[in-house]
Parts: C-alpha cells; structure tokens; sequence
C-alpha cells in the first residue's frame, strides 16, 4: 500500500539553490576540479532518460560538459548492457582519449521475460558496468521524490501517480517534467527511500523485485560529481 511521508531531508530544489547562491558569490566549487572524471551512460530509452541525465550538465562548467556522456540506444535489456560495453571496449581502444572512469546501463523490467531482465543484470556485473535498472519502470524512481511506493503495481499507475504530484500530465519525453522534479522532487529521500525498497527485496531476483530501482546509484555518483570540492 503506498503511502506519503513527511520528512525534513534538504530537498534538491535547496541544493540548486545553494548551487546558484555559490556561484553568484564566487567560483563554482566544480570549477577547482584537479582533474575530470568520465562518465558513459547507455539508457534503453531515447527520451525520457537521457532528459534526466543530461539535465545534470547544467551544473557542470563548459569545460566538464564532454564529460557525461549519455546515450539513448532505444533497445532492450541485454542489448542496452551490450552497447554500453562495445563502447566501454571503443573507448579503451582509441589512444586519443582518456578511458571512462564510470559506465552505466539503464534499463526496466517493462514486460521483458525475467530471464532477459536477470541475464541482464548479471551481464553488466560481470563486465564492470554499473547496472541503473528499474522494475518496472524508471518512473518509479521519479515517484520516489514524492511519495513511498512499496506495492507491485503496474507501470501505466507510476504515470498517474505522477499527475497528481506533478499538477500536469506527466509525458515521457517532458523536459517540464525533469525540469520540475529537480526544483521541487525530494531526491535525498528518493534515495533513501529506494534504498529501502532494495533491501526489502534482499535476496530475491531482480525480477521478482518489485518494486525496486537501482538508479539513486548512478544519481548518487552524478551528485558527487557535480559537488566534488564543494
């Protein structure tokens, strides 16, 4: 059964706040990087995740930008997972630039046999590929900056659910939509909460659990990122 909580973990609206406020007063804390960190991201959708993901570039300076690279492959599981190590496997291969320090597949379960969705999974660990799946969907971990969901409930309901949080119709391809999750979404307590979620599911196959998102890891990572030296 869902439920709503109330908490008062800083908001990543705050975080953009206090982003801003650091620059309008000095230099961004990014800008004294020592060195860059690269990060390859394949996602299975070509829209609706390369939106989100690309959105962390805005807090990046002009030099940093090549650094996140995002693809939207369009393609299904263990596919996502093969492209992401065919290009981890290019990259290592061109002398002309730097390896990446971070590769990353993003995937659901969506209607996919559990077997692809598994294989999947296992594909990616044993390739050093960090694994940003979701079941079912990465709409799940939109919901989790609003809202606790711990019912297996059909990804067609995450859209719904959206559209009452969000106050418009929520669209797979709306920059509207990443824009207002990073003003107003609670992405401390989306971590925590899909963090909960993972471990409510220890023990069983990806598969099986439901619901569970994985990708507060890879934003984790982007966060860091972006405040290294802060």
């Amino acid at each position: 059964m869902a439920k709503k909580k109330k908490d008062n973990t800083v908001s990543f609206a705050t975080f953009l706040a206090e982003l801003k406020s650091k620059a309008i007063e000095g230099p961004k804390p990014v800008e004294t990087k020592e060195e860059k960190k690269y990060f390859l991201i394949v996602s299975e959708g070509e829209r609706t995740e390369p939106e989100y993901f690309n959105y962390f570039k805005k807090f990046l300076p002009k030099n940093f930008l090549d650094t996140v690279e995002v693809h939207g492959a369009g393609d299904n599981t263990i596919n996502i997972v093969r492209q992401a190590i065919n290009l981890k496997t290019q990259r290592e291969n061109d002398v002309l630039l730097p390896n990446y320090d971070e590769c990353w597949a993003v995937f659901d379960k969506d209607d996919f046999p559990d077997q692809n969705f598994n294989s999947a999974v296992t594909l990616a660990s044993q390739n050093s590929i960090g694994s940003a799946h979701s079941n079912q969907s990465f709409e799940l971990w939109y919901v989790l900056h609003f809202q606790y969901l711990n019912t297996c409930i059909h990804r067609s309901s995450y859209y719904k659910i959206l559209d009452k949080h969000l106050g418009f119709k929520y669209s797979k391809k709306s920059l509207k939509v990443v824009e207002y999750l990073f003003r107003n979404g609670n992405i401390e307590q989306a971590i925590e909460w899909a963090k909960t979620l993972e471990l409510n599911s220890a023990g069983l196959s990806p598969s099986n659990s439901c619901p569970t998102t994985s990708v507060y890891k890879l934003v984790e990572s982007l966060r860091a990122y972006c405040l290294h030296d802060s």
